[in-house]
This record gives C-alpha cells, sequence and structure tokens, in this order.
C-alpha cells in the first residue's frame, strides 16, 4: 500500500479525459494553481452541493489564480450532463479505473448500510505551479469546505 501524500509531497501526474474527451495532465498545468477534488459521484446530493459551492466561489477562486478540477469514477456522458443541470464553470475528469483516484489514496473501502464497496472518498488537493501539494483535505464535509479551500490557495 502506497504511503499518505502529505504536504510538501510531489502531486502524483495524471492524464486524464474530461467530460468532452479533451486530455488534461497535471503536467500541462505547471505554473498553474489546481485544485483538484475528488468526488464519490455525479448529480448526488453531497456532490451536487459541493460542485455547486465551486461554481458559486467562482469569482473568489479565480482571483486566486487556482482553477477547480473535479475527479470522478463516472464517464463522460454522465460529467456532461452534470455540467450542463448544474452550469458548472469547470471540467470534470474521468477516472473510470480508478487509476488517479488510487494514486492519490482516496479510492477507499467504504461501508454503507453494512454494504462494504470500494470507492471515492471525498478529499481535496491544492497543487502548486510546481506540482506540489500545498494544501489537502480528506474526509472532506461539504458545508464550508470551499472556504477551507480558499483560505488554503490565499497562504
Amino acid at each position: 500500500m502506497a504511503t499518505e501524500l502529505a504536504v510538501g509531497d510531489r502531486a502524483p501526474d495524471f492524464s486524464l479525459s474530461d467530460e468532452n474527451g479533451k486530455t488534461v495532465s497535471l503536467k500541462s498545468l505547471k505554473g498553474t494553481l489546481v485544485v483538484l477534488y475528488f468526488y464519490p459521484k455525479d448529480d448526488t446530493p453531497g456532490c451536487t452541493k459541493e460542485a455547486c459551492d465551486f461554481r458559486d466561489s467562482r469569482k473568489r477562486l479565480q482571483q486566486t489564480g487556482a482553477i477547480v478540477l473535479g475527479v470522478s469514477l463516472d464517464g463522460a456522458e454522465s460529467h456532461r450532463k452534470f455540467i450542463a443541470k448544474f452550469d458548472l464553470p469547470f471540467s470534470l475528469l474521468c477516472d473510470e479505473d480508478a487509476s488517479v483516484s488510487k494514486a492519490y489514496g482516496v479510492y477507499k473501502l467504504k461501508n454503507m448500510y453494512g454494504k462494504k464497496y470500494w470507492g471515492i472518498e471525498r478529499s481535496t488537493f491544492v497543487i502548486d505551479g510546481r506540482g506540489a501539494i500545498k494544501a489537502l483535505f480528506r474526509k472532506v464535509k461539504v458545508d464550508g469546505h470551499v472556504d477551507e479551500v480558499l483560505a488554503a490557495l490565499k497562504t
């Protein structure tokens, strides 16, 4: 099992397709602050609230120079519908084989109502322009999370 990522660690590089099939890689974002947030599933209550909170904080996030990217195990069609339904102003990346979620240590054995299954543990990574982890949030509680991210971006 890989060791947990920590602040100051190099963020694992990734190359994933977005909702339109365009490849997005961490390497291509060098020099840019990146908010990489992992969420369990498109168009579910907590994930919708989190995405809409990022959407509603767009201007404040832009003022930091950061871009926001969401990552889930959903495919491009699901992402396109989610983006259209809630007018999301950022890309959602398709990690259908969970390889990036595993690299970031957020693909976990979960337990809901006594049923165990593998899925994404809601987590956010703030990555600086050199590709190092500036801040990370695990087991994210949606309420107030965007404010935590904004505070981390400003340090």
